[in-house]
């Protein structure tokens, strides 16, 4: 779905007129729709609409989708499920951080190269959406993983959040479940994935496969098509080839 700064439901359309002139006559109009209740947003709510709007007027948004197998892990944390408790996000997040192909930010005048990969987590509050960080994943295991996320995101639900747990990070990762979506970019990062739930598919040998649908939204000033095809192989690489990474 292509959307554009106003809304406007077609592609590359800017309006002719100025924003407070549009935002003025709405505001006119709005007495003509009937009665309607006001609602106050939070201080967060309005922080995440600011962010969103400045990330899709300034940042040309591109997106790559790619299907990825999840059987292997899938298979894994069943042999482990005794053992060891990690989750799908869990390998996910190690999958992308073993990969440093897009670990840049933006400083506004041109890209720098991050020395760390760190991953931000979306994670759902009663204030909104945050994105505590994963620091160092690229060294961690999937177990040490595992243990960070989980402390963060109970941090996250009882608002007991740092600043320095949230704020930063080398990309983004969304998983929204069932619904498939192309996720905002996260500024000053360049690139977040969004991950759909994985569904079986039956194949003519013996085993069946659990297809996720994986699309990576990048900054197109700093992420070309070759490059982002070439992060998404990767990435589903190491999800289906699990020796391709450490899961200590």
């Amino acid at each position: 779905t292509t959307q554009t700064s106003w809304g406007w439901p077609w592609s590359g359309t800017q309006p002719a007129f100025h924003p407070c002139l549009f935002i003025t006559v709405m505001g006119m109009e709005r007495s003509c729709l009937g009665t309607y209740t006001e609602i106050t947003a939070s201080n967060v709510w309005c922080v995440i609409a600011q962010r969103l709007t400045q990330s899709k007027t300034t940042i040309p948004h591109a997106y790559a989708t790619v299907d990825c197998d999840l059987g292997a892990i899938l298979q894994l944390r069943k042999e482990l499920a005794k053992e060891i408790k990690v989750s799908i996000n869990d390998f996910i997040i190690k999958a992308e951080a073993a990969l440093p192909e897009v670990n840049v930010t933006w400083t506004g005048e041109a890209p720098q190269a991050l020395d760390s990969i760190s991953i931000s987590i979306a994670v759902a509050t009663e204030k909104g959406l945050i994105t505590p960080i994963i620091t160092n994943a690229a060294d961690k295991g999937v177990q040490e993983i595992s243990a960070n996320a989980k402390a963060l995101a109970q941090n996250a639900w009882d608002g007991k959040l740092l600043p320095c747990e949230y704020q930063g990070g080398s990309y983004s990762i969304s998983n929204l479940g069932m619904f498939c979506i192309s996720a905002v970019i996260n500024p000053p990062q360049v690139c977040i994935l969004s991950l759909g739930t994985s569904k079986a598919v039956h194949r003519l040998t013996e085993e069946t496969g659990a297809l996720s649908t994986v699309t990576l939204s990048s900054d197109r000033c700093l992420v070309d098509d070759k490059l982002a095809s070439r992060f998404l192989d990767k990435f589903c690489v190491n999800l289906e080839r699990l020796q391709c990474m450490s899961l200590a």
